[in-house]
């Protein structure tokens, strides 16, 4: 009877450990970037359903597989990272999968209070 209890336990113990380790690597809902220039609100789910749900295509060639890892948005979002198509420039760029960023700051960009 002992040896059951014992498997038992051990089962319960490796299924929270499983259960722990599925909830922790759970995609965002959202990210929010604070810029100078308006807060980016990235959509986690609408970008993966363009790429049907194919993580290699960010993750980790453009941007780091972890919501907590510094992303060093700052420096150069923009004309760098058009020239080499990294970051968001990968997609957002003239020619690119999506919209160019030029021109179209308003549809990444949202000022306090704005209405989107």
């Amino acid at each position: 009877m002992r040896f059951w209890s014992r498997m038992l336990l051990s089962l319960i113990l490796v299924c929270a450990v499983a259960l722990l380790s599925a909830q922790q690597k759970k995609e965002p809902e959202k990210l929010v970037f604070n810029t100078k220039f308006g807060n980016v609100t990235f959509l986690h789910a609408k970008h993966a359903e363009r790429v049907n749900g194919d993580c290699k295509v960010c993750h980790d060639k453009l941007w780091p597989q972890d919501a907590k890892a510094p992303l060093n948005f700052k420096e150069g979002m923009h004309k760098p990272a058009e020239a080499k198509k990294i970051s968001c420039a990968f997609c957002h760029v003239a020619g690119g999968k999506s919209f160019a960023s030029m021109g179209n700051c308003n549809k990444c960009h949202a000022k306090p209070g704005a209405k989107s």
